[in-house]
Formats: structure tokens, sequence, C-alpha cells
């Protein structure tokens, strides 16, 4: 086992090498291109943009390294931001108890995937997709099709606050990076998820509770879609029935990207992250 674990860790090692020398391309096209983009106003505002696609996108990667699919992120994204800011704004309820709320029905929706999936043993590109529709029915009903604005300054901390200058969604999302890297590295859960993708059978003979890995992986794809949210709606100062369309697509277009098989168990946090950035330099050097 420790020979195969190296033997990937090196082929990733190699994968992202690749990767970044396309990043870095990219980047220099761009700045030939316009002397505007190696700015570091435009290059953390590229940061501030992306922030929502990565840390999607950290969630997706848990679930895709087990060979699920994650499509209800966007929908999941809009109805959370919109029941937060509506507990604050309709129902009155004080900040930290509206986000609470807010990760506690993110984390359940996450328990319903993957409850579909482990135990009903239902397609998960069919239980997202259905999923995808139903969240996004609901925020429109939650809604009535308005924006909600008018939330308390301390929620837009977390989308629209500066420490040291710097936005914080750009150093929440580099420190989630950092966390998951460590959970997928280092830790027995992170090597579980990565058998579980490689070969499932193989993973259950060898002691691995397949459908528990799965499910928790769900769980923290919810739970991060819960961070996106907030950060997201604090960012805009308003929720949006409509926000976050595509979203999920642009998680799963980073991870892909960055190296991660739909088919599971390939791909690391570090390619995912560089998969972000590429989506984020294209998005800005094309504009």
């Amino acid at each position: 086992m420790e020979v195969a674990k190296k033997r990937r860790l090196k082929f990733e090692m190699r994968g992202n090498l690749s990767i970044l020398m396309g990043l870095i391309a990219l980047c220099v096209f761009f700045s030939i291109a316009s002397d505007k983009f190696l700015t570091t106003n435009n290059l953390v505002n590229m940061l501030l943009q992306v922030s929502n696609v990565g840390i999607v996108a950290i969630g997706g990667m848990f679930v895709i390294l087990t060979g699920g699919i994650d499509l209800s992120a966007g929908s999941m994204t809009a109805l959370l931001g919109l029941l937060m800011a509506g507990f604050c704004v309709d129902n009155g309820f004080a900040v930290p108890i509206a986000i609470l709320l807010g990760f506690v029905i993110g984390i359940g929706l996450g328990f319903i995937n993957g409850l579909s999936v482990t135990r009903l043993r239902l397609s998960a590109f069919i239980v997202t997709l259905a999923m995808q529709s139903m969240l996004r029915g609901l925020s429109n009903v939650y809604s009535m099709g308005t924006t909600i604005y008018g939330m308390p300054k301390s929620f837009n901390i977390v989308g629209g606050g500066m420490v040291f200058g710097i936005p914080f969604p750009v150093i929440l999302l580099i420190a989630l990076f950092i966390i998951a890297h460590f959970v997928l590295s280092k830790t027995v859960f992170g090597h579980q998820v990565y058998a579980v993708g490689g070969n499932r059978e193989a993973a259950y003979l060898a002691g691995i509770n397949v459908k528990r890995v799965e499910l928790t992986t769900y769980l923290i794809a919810g739970g991060l879609t819960a961070v996106a949210a907030l950060v997201l709606t604090g960012r805009l100062a308003a929720a949006l029935p409509t926000a976050a369309e595509g979203l999920e697509f642009s998680a799963i277009s980073a991870i892909v990207i960055g190296g991660g098989s739909l088919s599971g168990g390939k791909g690391n946090m570090m390619g995912t992250f560089i998969g972000v950035l590429i989506i984020g330099v294209l998005n800005k050097g094309l504009n």
C-alpha cells in the first residue's frame, strides 16, 4: 500500500507541475496582452471572484474522489444564502443563529444526497440533478422571486470584510484548501476516500465502511456549500434566487482541469486549486 501511495503521489506531482506550467503560460500571455493584468489589485480581485468556485470545488473534490458527483451545489448555494439572509431580515434572528441554521440545513441537504446514493442506491448524477431543480424552485418560492437585502453589517463580514488589505474570502479560500489537502493526504479518512474511489470492492474487503465514507463526503460538500453561500451573500450584501447559476459546473471544471477523474480515485487539492486559478485567469484575462 505504501508503494502504491508513493507512486500515486509521484504521478500527481508530475500532473500538478504540468497544470502549473499551463497556468504560468496563461499569465504570461495575458500580462503581455494587458499591462493591468499582473497588478496586485487585479490578482486579488481575481481570487475574490473565484472564491465561491474554489470553496465548492473543495467539497466537490471529496465527492468526486469516491466516484460520485454533486450537481446541486449552485442551487444549494442560492437557497442557503436566501435562508440565512431571510432568517436575519424577516425573522429577526441574531446573525450567529442565522448562520448556524444555514450550516445545519446545508449539511442536512448533503445528508439527503448522500443517503439517497448510499442507502437507496440511486445514481449520484440523477439524485443531485433532481436536487438541483428542487432547490432552485424552493429558492424562488421562499423569496417569491425577489432579492433579500438589509442584513446587519456583521452578516457581510465573511464575504465583504478585509484583513490587512486582503479580502477575507481569499484568506478563507486558501485556508480551506490547506485544511482539505491535509485531510486527504495525512489522515486515515483521506486515504479511505482514495481507496473507495480507486476500487470500491477492494476497499470493502480491506475493512473500510464504504457507505459511511461516501456519506461523509456529501456532508462535507453540503457544509462547504453553506460557506460558499455565506461568502457570496456577504460579498453582494444581498441574496438572490438566481444566484450561483452554473457554479457547480465551474467547480467540476476546476477539478477536472486540476487532474481529477470523474470515475474517482484520482486528483488532489493542489491540482484543484491550480484548476480554480486557471478558471479565474481565463475569465479575468478574456475580460
